[in-house]
């Protein structure tokens, strides 16, 4: 524009005072300009794109290939034309990398005149989530650069990557039922009601298994062994608010978190039992509802900026996945757990409230918490009284609190977790912690009597 402007304020210069040379030069200036602009907007209004995914639903680990086919209506051959299919940056800029990229996702081509081309590239997904590939953004202009012109081409894909399940060695749930207990074949959990004897203490024991007078008596830490308890299945209750989550510990907490929980009810669902989820946390799919997705980009930075999402949420409703039974419910909890994203909104009290009214009683509640505040155990004690069956699972940073064997190994305790703890323990709930994908394996794994 302001070329044209200035062509047009020399060529009345020359007029009024009749300079010829000058008259023309603006004349021809005034063409090229002219032809340049339509030349442009003729080139990105001619080209048409297409993006096709392999697939739209994959585990950590796998390949999606993207290939995105672009087409030249014209008869006028477009001698550049920049590419670029967005990808979310946080997931590409974050160490270590959520989200690999194999191949060419931004590209200069040239086109023929009725031309196509076809970009190919891969993605490799290190993190589970629910990430956005696209849009697709075009930019070309005139060969003097006086002209360029944006277009979004092509709505967003989305593809949902799984969160990692480990098996578990065995477990058992208590769970009251109106009608006496079930004996099940697979163990769940323990039941902290019956003491079945003691043994040296082993790495990831809850703390108040801990058996204080046969420590004292033999200078070793010992532990108390419970039988297991019938299983009629759990409702897992998952924090994950963000401050639950402190930025020094992400994203090793929280993904830690939704991988117990996606273990928990793979174990679950496989002992045919009945398994529901209560989160505070965001659904992906939720917030691009509501947040929506808008076609009409002024600006290549606009386009970017809508592949990411916003920091804060201060969403009102939980997540719940009814308790219920078969391999169809896992896969909801699952689908669930791959969009979640951490949230402002609901405290772990707040969702306790909002959704206690849904919990089943006759299925062990299973809280996994990032931290525990004095708010949190308060609830979780309430719920034990009002005839929960009531489980705690803290998620730690990796090193953060250890306890050691007998041979001494001392506390380690930067975040007072061990108070913390003490916490739930002092309302009564059985508690234990993990601070790495291994504990996961031999969380309340069974303890025999040898």
């Amino acid at each position: 524009m302001r070329w044209l402007l200035g062509a047009i304020f020399l060529l009345i210069i020359g007029i009024v005072f009749q300079l010829g040379l000058l008259v023309y030069s603006m004349y021809a200036l005034l063409g090229v300009i002219l032809l340049s602009r339509w030349l442009a907007r003729h080139w990105i209004e001619n080209v048409a794109a297409y993006r096709e995914s392999s697939r739209h639903t994959v585990e950590i680990g796998e390949r999606v290939a993207v290939i995105v086919d672009l087409s030249n209506s014209s008869g006028i051959p477009i001698p550049w034309l920049l590419v670029e299919d967005s990808l979310p940056l946080d997931a590409l800029s974050c160490k270590p990398p959520k989200l690999n990229v194999d191949g060419r996702r931004v590209a200069l081509i040239q086109m023929g005149p009725n031309g196509k081309k076809s970009i190919r590239y891969q993605l490799n997904f290190a993190t589970r989530g629910y990430y956005q590939i696209g849009p697709l953004m075009l930019e070309s202009g005139d060969l003097f650069g006086l002209h360029r012109r944006f277009k979004v081409v092509t709505e967003p894909h989305f593809v949902m990557v799984y969160p990692k399940v480990i098996p578990l060695s065995g477990y058992d749930l208590s769970s009251r039922r109106p009608i006496g207990e079930i004996r099940m074949a697979h163990r769940l959990f323990e039941d902290p009601t019956r003491l079945a004897g003691v043994r040296e203490y082993q790495r990831g024991d809850s703390f108040n298994r801990i058996h204080w007078k046969a420590t004292a008596s033999t200078g070793k830490l010992h532990s108390r062994i419970y039988d297991p308890s019938t299983v009629a299945g759990a409702t897992i209750i998952l924090d994950f608010h963000r401050d639950m989550y402190p930025a020094q510990g992400e994203p090793h907490r929280s993904e830690l978190a939704i991988t117990t929980v996606a273990s928990l009810a793979n174990a679950v669902c496989q002992m045919g039992q009945q398994i529901g989820l209560v989160t505070n946390g965001r659904d992906a799919v939720d917030r691009i509802r509501e947040e929506g997705w808008k076609r009409d980009f002024r600006t290549r930075n606009d386009a970017r900026q809508s592949v990411g999402m916003s920091s804060s949420s201060d969403r009102l409703r939980p997540v719940i996945v009814e308790t219920q039974r078969g391999y169809e419910q896992f896969q909801r909890i699952r689908e669930s757990l791959a969009r979640l994203e951490l949230t402002d909104g609901l405290s772990f009290a707040e969702l306790l409230m909002e959704a206690a009214s849904r919990l089943p009683r006759d299925a062990t509640v299973v809280a996994v918490l990032g931290d525990v505040t004095t708010e949190t155990a308060i609830s979780l004690g309430n719920m034990r009284r009002n005839g929960f069956a009531v489980y705690a699972i803290v998620v730690l940073q990796s090193g953060e609190t250890s306890l050691g064997s007998a041979d001494g190994t001392r506390f380690l305790d930067s975040d007072g977790m061990i108070d913390k703890i003490g916490r739930l323990i002092a309302e009564g709930i059985n508690v234990r912690h993990i601070d790495n994908e291994a504990a996961i394996s031999d969380l309340c794994s069974e303890q025999l009597i040898r």
